[in-house]
């Protein structure tokens, strides 16, 4: 693959990444620059490493990314939980953001 869009897994950030800027949207007001935020940056983090390390020239470079890449979305995973904990996401929203893996196309945002 000669673009790191035509990946399968970059295809896969971007969706959860929009989905988690539309899910941070209706977040209260004083989590726009706490819970809402670290939530984005986190998944803009997953998408970006996934692509800088498609981009770089050794395995060895693309896999440190892709490790980079896992532990963001551990990251976001952790904050979603915490969204949910704290009411501002639904149950079945929050399953519908974890459970990616396996449903790849298939998404409860509008």
């Amino acid at each position: 693959m000669n673009n790191y869009r035509d990946l399968k897994v970059w295809q896969m950030a971007m969706k959860l990444t929009e989905d988690i800027y539309r899910t941070t949207e209706s977040f209260p007001s004083r989590e726009t620059y706490a819970l809402a935020n670290q939530l984005q940056r986190a998944a803009v983090s997953i998408l970006s490493n996934i692509a800088e390390g498609h981009a770089r020239s050794s395995t060895k470079d693309y896999l440190r990314f892709v490790s980079i890449s896992q532990g963001s979305l551990a990251e976001a995973e952790t904050q979603l939980e915490l969204a949910h904990r704290l009411g501002y996401i639904p149950q079945a929203e929050l399953l519908c953001l974890l459970d990616r893996p396996t449903r790849l196309d298939v998404c409860c945002m509008a």
